[in-house]
């Protein structure tokens, strides 16, 4: 990595130019404003709206029903429910590692473990992920020795990861499914989208993601931020970024395929798509784990199901794959620290 400082500055500035960057300093200020309060208004509009779409669906499902189909899972359902929500967490701890070795850095696994799981666990939970995930980040990674700039390194190195492997899930996804996606979109929505249609854009976001490995690939790319520029990842580690994406995506997408209720008749990779394409909408609204507008767009998707049956499989979702892990994590967190207060205590005592 090439981190912050290394920019030469210009002594002298010439006066026109001086005057005229003056004048575009406020200008582009103004644009970043402007840019980050759309961003944030947009994100209300898609809360709101999938917050009305999910009452409308929900508002004839009374709380028998909703507690019938909550507790209609059986004892082999949540047991591998639970195994999938382990493998996607693992593949997670893989996102930090990745970063780590793009960024030179040596961090023995079970802290990296530690910080990854406890990160994503919290953030995914509570929301705002570039405040709750990179103050556990830092708050581990920091005792080791690593900076702040680093930290932002690796949490953006770390998102690279999640994208790359998203992206080639829904490409795949739309490629092989385009008929059943075709089909199942007319029956949620009344919108014909034709198999054509979801072959191109299948397509379209391989070619994105090929397109991306093959520029990471020609020669060393870098992005800048403020006063620092980060290397981004050569083919090699960008392909295992990859690798390790799909495997979480799909991992997470098999903890709530395996909580559906029986009457679901979908493949798997139909399924996939579904669960990218509502996770993605998620993370834009910026709500906490996507909350609200996760559960409108899956139950839009499988409105041919009960809706009492979809709306307990998306609530125990939540619970296995977002409160437990949060339980967990706080306890990890706990003992970590209380670890750590001990060794200094002891430390200090010996002579």
């Amino acid at each position: 990595m090439n981190s912050a400082g290394k920019h030469r500055t210009v002594a002298k500035a010439e006066p026109a130019e001086a005057s005229r960057e003056a004048a575009a300093a406020p200008t582009s200020g103004s644009r970043r404003g402007r840019f980050a309060w759309f961003g944030t208004l947009a994100s209300l509009v898609l809360i709101l709206a999938s917050l009305g779409v999910l009452w409308k669906l929900s508002e004839e499902i009374t709380w028998a029903e909703l507690h019938r189909a909550f507790t209609a899972v059986t004892g082999a359902q949540l047991v591998e429910a639970f195994a999938a929500v382990a493998v996607s967490y693992l593949f997670l701890t893989c996102y930090d590692a990745l970063a780590l070795r793009q960024l030179r850095l040596k961090v023995p696994y079970r802290i990296t473990a530690l910080a990854s799981f406890t990160s994503y666990a919290v953030s995914f939970t509570l929301g705002f992920p570039l405040i709750t995930a990179a103050t556990i980040r830092y708050w581990i990674y920091s005792k080791r020795g690593l900076s702040a700039a680093k930290i932002a390194a690796l949490t953006v190195i770390a998102g690279f990861t999640f994208w790359l492997g998203m992206g080639v899930v829904l490409g795949f996804s739309l490629i092989i499914e385009a008929g059943q996606l075709a089909s199942l979109t007319f029956t949620s929505i009344g919108v014909n989208t034709s198999v054509r249609l979801n072959q191109v854009l299948g397509f379209g976001t391989l070619a994105l993601v090929l397109g991306y490995l093959a520029w990471v690939s020609v020669k060393r790319r870098y992005i800048k931020v403020r006063h620092w520029q980060l290397e981004l990842p050569g083919a090699t580690v960008s392909f295992s970024q990859m690798v390790v994406g799909i495997g979480d995506v799909c991992a997470a997408a098999g903890v709530l395929y395996l909580l559906m209720p029986e009457s679901l008749n979908l493949g798997f990779t139909t399924f996939l798509a579904i669960y990218v394409l509502a996770a993605m909408l998620g993370i834009a609204s910026n709500a906490p784990g996507g909350i609200g507008v996760f559960e409108a767009t899956v139950l839009l998707a499988l409105s041919y199901l009960p809706r009492d049956a979809v709306l307990g499989s998306l609530l125990l979702f939540r619970v296995c794959y977002y409160l437990v892990p949060f339980i967990l994590a706080l306890l990890m967190l706990g003992l970590y620290e209380g670890a750590l207060r001990l060794r200094r205590r002891r430390a200090a005592n010996d002579p």
